[in-house]
């Protein structure tokens, strides 16, 4: 046996893709000669070597960059290891079985090496050498110098020269390049580095300090390294003995397994020398601001206390190369700095989010600190903290709110509006300071029309108006009937060249007015970007299965389209892509795209000054006019409200009012309000006893404007008969336990109420949906899915169906046998519907909810059956927003029912079948596409086009080639081929991560294992 035989030799190679050949080689020290079969063995490695640009012949590249591992191991006792070694792991000729072996059978890989060190274990020569092993050169020198693992350069001859020998292991200075490229498992990098760290704090010990080192300093360097600290006197020999027996429990299989698993999952990135230069320069930066925003100091660094590289990023993806005055005042604020609470205002277009986006990078990139966004509002950067009066949305963003200012006195909340008034009231809720602005990057102008003479809004003048133009514009006969209100004069003023928003008061009003504009507009704009409109309307067909709104058909082409709720999400979002990009410039609108899309214009004009029949509120007009003005492309922004002479005094009051108070809708909104509140403060242990339910009641909104809003009772009383209430039906519970009365009453949360919070389920039908659930187990028909779809259709929107009867009656007589029998439990006859198509008169009571929850689950039902919304809208006579709508409520609350059973014992037999009905729901399409959809950026049409090109489920997505995707899908850009791909990997991960932590689990041995108590205490 040779000298150095109580050494372990790595040797490392792999193939790299399209490259001829590739490798590195471990070896000896430099003091140390290669045997002959070394010296043969590097001869045929030398062929195999890749050439490293900027080397001269014998130089080496450090071992900062590793490649796949193909293991070659030397035993100190058995030498090397005779089996064939498996292949790299990233061979695209590798077998689809375990790399491991079947079961580790004899003949596997893993199998060999245990049988050998079993072998080696049992030799005489074992307690010779288990002192000995791997030591002296380790301390010495560093542990690179027997895991060298380096890229070496090509030689010309079969052998090195002896100046390479005598370099390898050492590390030698080689400037980054792009040439030095290799692909290297990630779990290798973080291997070899901790190896390496490791190492050389052995290395700098001193001889003294290792004689020094305890039996415990050893044992734990064995089982971390595999190597055991140098002996320097006979008593440390009998003591390693004995650990050298435990060090078994990690072999040599142990540790291959362990590293082979890791290369395995991980995934393969592209190192570069460039590469790891630019992002340990990125580190330094992130250090630094990160400093720097903890500091006192006024200099908030490279770019607000976040590094350069994001000041770079905005100005080459956004544009932006300096921020408004008002932006650095903001988040220079003294405030903001110290991470106080903040509350700041602007008109729209100010560039409120851009300040939002900072302050949330500064919390993720420097304090390493989680972000919490909430849509359409975001809770610690909140956009729309108006809306917070606005009806149950604003019960459940004054909750959140709440909730987040009682449980955490940490957390920043920041908010940001465009409209606020009473924001007192607002800065004593979140305990916040206010920064206010009137800048707008676009100067506003506002306009009133009445009959063919435009005034513009001058709050200088007497009534607040003075007098700007006429319109000058031919008018027809048959023109000025069609439109008196001269909207083809005011918008052929700005398009097709800028942009207009027309709102309307109503949906069908949307429609009419975009196809009365098309027929009088010029034929020219036509010719405006022709033939991206037509590609506007062939993605229109795509996402549509074929099918196309004939008024879109006749209107895009000059540019010009609806937008309301009736569009369904794929037509919005893209016909707002082809708005933003100037293909479309003419939108006719409702309300709703003011307050919820970031669609600006030249020119805004209101058609009326209503929403629906409502007048408008000042809230409104500011937010519709504030869509006028485009930052960076136009020089001004005008809105021009349309009006007769009848709403002049109202709207000249309009104009001028200020903005309306924001009030609390906790108490307004009961059962989604203060009752709901209260029960999941006492289901989550935020508060438990009516003393702290009080305290914390007082620190809502609502409870800093009580003396506002309550005239009648008082705080407290509302707090006790909200809680009495939720007793009463059976959520709460007193705790029987305490029977103390008054404030310090305490409750507890009942199963019914746990299953009602769990399922977010609205307290107003939860003890509906309990006795519907309970009636159901008594003849649930599962013939078919309709009984269970009707379980799942949600109480709200069933209130606010109208039926079309005859639809009703022509779908109740294509229903089977046992889906009429579904009818008939409940209540509902084929004569009585009948009847109601025929318009006669009846005397039968029957309750409203049922019929029309069971109307719209017959839509839903015929939704599954043919995962078509054209088809189904048209056969229900429904806009097919609406029923897309529909759909989304109904998987959403089917996923609130799910876990509502899951909560309640006795309804275990819908939790197996509503988990498949949510999914089905959720996606709408075929089986075999729903593992498809669940990758972001698929949707149906683009499923079907992967699924008829082979690619059927989630692992061949994940393993497919962007470029092939690009060449094999028609209409798929490279971009959202590699989001396909990137997405789909991710979802593999997270699955197969899952996986693993339930299999972790089950292999942990239980805390309550009989027995682990006295081990335990033996052991200390």
């Amino acid at each position: 046996m040779e000298e150095g035989g109580s050494r372990i030799r790595r040797r490392v190679s792999a193939r790299k893709r399209n490259r001829s050949l590739e490798g590195i080689c471990a070896s000896p020290p430099a003091t140390q000669s290669l045997t002959g079969a070394d010296q043969e063995e590097e001869a045929g490695a030398g062929s195999r070597r890749r050439k490293t640009v900027g080397l001269e012949p014998g130089q080496v590249q450090p071992h900062l960059l590793l490649p796949h591992p193909a293991w070659s191991w030397e035993h100190p006792e058995l030498g090397a290891y005779p089996g064939p070694l498996p292949k790299p792991l990233g061979d695209q000729s590798d077998s689809e079985e375990d790399m491991f072996g079947d079961s580790y059978t004899e003949n596997s890989f893993l199998a060999q090496v245990d049988a050998l060190e079993q072998k080696y274990m049992q030799s005489p020569e074992h307690r010779k050498h288990v002192t000995d092993f791997a030591t002296e050169d380790l301390c010495s020198e560093s542990i690179q110098n027997k895991l060298g693992i380096t890229a070496v350069s090509n030689l010309s001859g079969s052998k090195m020269n002896e100046d390479a020998k005598n370099q390898i292991g050492h590390d030698v200075p080689v400037e980054p390049g792009d040439g030095l490229l290799f692909e290297v498992p990630s779990s290798q990098v973080l291997y070899f580095e901790h190896l390496q760290n490791t190492s050389n704090d052995l290395g700098h010990q001193s001889t003294e300090e290792r004689d020094r080192n305890s039996h415990k300093t050893a044992d734990e360097d064995l089982s971390c390294t595999r190597l055991e600290q140098p002996q320097q006197n006979d008593e440390f020999t009998s003591t390693v003995k004995d650990t050298s027996e435990m060090s078994r429990t990690k072999s040599v299989k142990d540790h291959l397994k362990s590293a082979m698993t890791g290369n395995a999952k991980a995934q393969t990135p592209v190192f570069s020398r460039s590469k790891h230069f630019k992002e340990t320069l990125l580190s330094e930066e992130i250090s630094v601001a990160k400093r720097a925003i903890e500091s006192s100091s006024d200099d908030l660094g490279p770019f607000y206390s976040l590094p350069s590289k994001v000041r770079d990023l905005y100005a080459q993806f956004r544009g932006i190369e300096k921020l408004y005055e008002w932006q650095h005042t903001c988040l220079t604020l003294g405030s903001v700095q110290k991470r106080k609470n903040l509350i700041y205002s602007l008109p729209t277009s100010g560039g409120k989010t851009l300040v939002a986006e900072i302050l949330m990078l500064q919390e993720l990139l420097c304090r390493k600190k989680d972000v919490l966004m909430i849509l359409p509002y975001v809770a610690i950067v909140q956009e729309k903290l108006h809306m917070i009066g606005e009806g149950s949305r604003g019960a459940v963003l004054e909750m959140t709110l709440s909730k987040v200012l009682y449980t955490s006195k940490t957390t920043q909340i920041i908010g940001m509006s465009a409209t606020l008034s009473n924001v007192e009231d607002l800065q004593e809720f979140l305990k916040a300071e206010y920064y206010t602005s009137q800048f707008r990057p676009v100067e506003l102008k506002e306009y009133l029309k009445i009959n063919d003479t435009i005034y513009e809004v001058d709050s200088k003048a007497a009534d607040g108006l003075t007098f700007s133009r006429l319109i000058n514009y031919k008018y027809s006969d048959a023109l000025k009937k069609m439109d008196p209100d001269h909207l083809v004069a005011l918008v052929t003023e700005v398009i097709p060249s800028y942009s207009c928003l027309v709102f309307c008061p109503s949906k069908k009003n949307c429609e009419n007015v975009a196809e009365m504009l098309c027929k009088f507009l010029s034929k020219d704009c036509l010719k405006h970007r022709e033939k991206e409109k037509h590609e506007v309307i062939k993605n229109l067909r795509n996402i549509s299965n074929g099918n196309m709104c004939p008024v879109l058909k006749r209107t895009i082409p000059f540019g010009v389209a609806y937008h309301h709720s009736g569009l369904t999400s794929d037509e919005r979002k893209l016909l707002e892509e082809a708005y933003s990009t100037g293909v479309l410039c003419l939108f006719t609108c409702t309300s709703t795209l003011a307050a919820g899309v970031n669609l600006p214009a030249r020119r805004v004009i209101l058609r009326a000054p209503y929403v629906a029949q409502e007048f408008l509120k000042r809230n409104q007009y500011k937010q519709m006019i504030g869509r006028a003005g485009r930052a960076g492309i136009d020089t001004v922004g005008e809105s021009i409200l349309i009006l007769q002479e009848k709403d002049k005094e109202q709207v000249l009051e309009l104009i001028n009012r200020p903005l309306e108070n924001c009030y609390s809708h906790l108490v307004q909104e009961f059962t989604k309000g203060i009752q709901s509140l209260f029960l999941s403060l006492i289901g989550l242990k935020i508060a438990t006893n009516l003393d702290d339910i009080y305290q914390f009641v007082n620190g809502t909104f609502f409870g800093v404007q009580q003396k506002v809003l309550l005239k009648e009772k008082s705080l407290w009383e509302i707090t006790v008969d909200s809680l009495r209430y939720l007793t009463e039906k059976g959520l709460l519970q007193k705790d029987s336990q305490n029977s103390e009365e008054g404030s310090h009453c305490h409750f507890h949360i009942t199963k019914l109420g746990r299953a009602s919070f769990k399922g977010t389920i609205d307290l107003a039908y939860c003890d509906i949906l309990y006795k519907d659930l309970k009636k159901g187990l008594e003849g649930l028909v599962l013939e078919s899915f309709l009984h269970l779809v009707y379980l799942v259709t949600p109480y709200d929107v069933g209130s606010q169906c109208n039926p079309d009867w005859m639809v009703y009656f022509r779908q109740f007589n294509q229903l089977s046998p046992a889906e009429q029998t579904i009818a008939a439990f409940l209540g509902i006859s084929e004569s009585f519907i009948g009847k109601k198509a025929a318009g006669q008169a009846i005397r039968k009571n029957v309750d409203k909810g049922i019929i029309n929850r069971l109307y719209l689950s017959f839509v839903l039902y015929s939704l599954l059956k043919e995962n078509n919304i054209w088809s189904v809208s048209e056969k229900f006579n429904m806009p097919r927003g609406y029923v897309q709508n529909v759909l989304t409520g109904a998987a959403s609350f089917a996923s609130c029912v799910l876990h509502f059973c899951e909560e309640l014992e006795e309804f275990w037999v819908y939790r197996a079948l509503l988990v498949e009905l949510t999914k089905k729901l959720t996606y709408c399409v075929k089986a075999e596409l729903i593992p498809l959809m669940e990758v972001t950026g698929v949707l149906e049409g683009r499923a079907k086009q992967l699924y008829n090109a082979g690619y059927k489920s989630l692992k061949h997505l994940a393993n497919a080639n962007p470029e092939v995707l690009v060449r094999t899908i028609d209409h798929l850009s490279r971009r959202q081929a590699k989001q396909i791909v990137s997405s789909a990997k991710m979802l593999l991960h997270e699955k197969a991560e899952a996986l693993q932590e339930e299999a972790e689990e089950l292999l942990r041995l239980p805390p309550d294992f009989p027995g682990m108590g006295d081990s335990a205490t033996e052991q200390a």
